[in-house]
């Protein structure tokens, strides 16, 4: 059984439609895929509605965090969508990424870029706006080679020269909002070094001791080294550990399946879920 519980689409930050991904899920040879938008549930109607027999859908999101100036990502699955605070939070998020992409824009012109919001939009299409469009504008304009050579303190990465902050969540209250609404929560990539500071190994200890379920270990963003210790740290503190592609269509280079969970840990992130369920394809079944 191959269960991939990281993938976006382009109700966020993705190249694949939400059908196109539960489809290419599917071809990639895998039984469970979770769609992880950021901050949006908006394309759970569509990948629903696509869904191959043979695949089954888990619903999430991954949360946009902060603790102490670093950037944290939370994925949070199986909630019920509708709960009315989650719910709030998320679009509070949402709301703030429009400004703050025009603000980065901004800074980008600033810089001497020949960036525009009118091409940022373009690339963005439906989707909830964030730095990956940001980056493929800056890909096409030549400035960068690829989408993860914009995430460097020259240009997007937290605390970078055309950098915004926005709203985001405490990684504690996102624990507690997404508990609230029957799901489960998993810590994303969390030593994931090139993309930034991260949180310390004892702030992980504390998200633990308040409810948080899982770390994200096998991910393209750590090493062998990296993903030994993380499995050491969750067996300290009773962690779950997932591993997912974090795939993002062509926008990155992973691919569907390249990492992937254990099907008992799988298994155990369904038992503990009372928000929503794993939504078999019609007329298929879990294998």
């Amino acid at each position: 059984m191959r269960i991939d519980l990281h993938a976006h689409s382009t109700a966020s930050d993705g190249t694949d439609s939400p059908a196109e991904l539960v489809r290419n899920a599917a071809d990639a040879g895998l039984d469970v895929v979770a769609l992880t938008d950021h901050d949006t549930v908006g394309g759970y109607g569509e990948a629903l509605a696509a869904l191959p027999a043979r695949l089954t859908l888990v619903t999430g999101a991954e949360l946009s965090c902060r603790l102490d100036g670093t950037g944290v990502h939370m994925l949070a699955y199986l909630f019920d969508p509708e709960e009315p605070e989650l719910a709030r939070e998320r679009e509070l998020v949402r709301d703030d990424r429009v400004p703050r992409a025009r603000t980065m824009v901004g800074k980008l012109r600033d810089l001497g870029v020949d960036v525009t919001w009118e091409q940022v939009a373009r690339i963005a299409g439906d989707g909830s706006v964030g730095r990956p469009h940001i980056a493929t504008a800056l890909v096409e304009l030549g400035v960068v080679a690829t989408v993860s050579d914009a995430f460097t303190p020259d240009w997007l990465a937290d605390g970078g020269r055309a950098y915004a902050e926005k709203h985001e969540l405490d990684p504690f209250d996102a624990v507690r909002l997404v508990k609230a609404a029957g799901g489960v929560t998993v810590l994303a990539h969390p030593a994931a070094v090139k993309r930034g500071r991260c949180v310390p190994e004892s702030a992980i200890a504390e998200l633990a001791a308040a409810g948080l379920d899982g770390i994200e270990v096998d991910h393209m963003d750590h090493d062998a080294d990296t993903r030994a210790r993380l499995r050491g740290l969750a067996a300290d503190l009773g962690l779950l550990t997932t591993g997912s592609s974090d795939y993002h269509g062509s926008r990155k280079t992973c691919r569907l399946g390249e990492y992937t969970t254990d099907p008992e840990v799988y298994g155990e992130i369904t038992r503990r879920a009372t928000g929503a369920f794993p939504v078999p394809g019609a007329g298929g079944r879990e294998r």
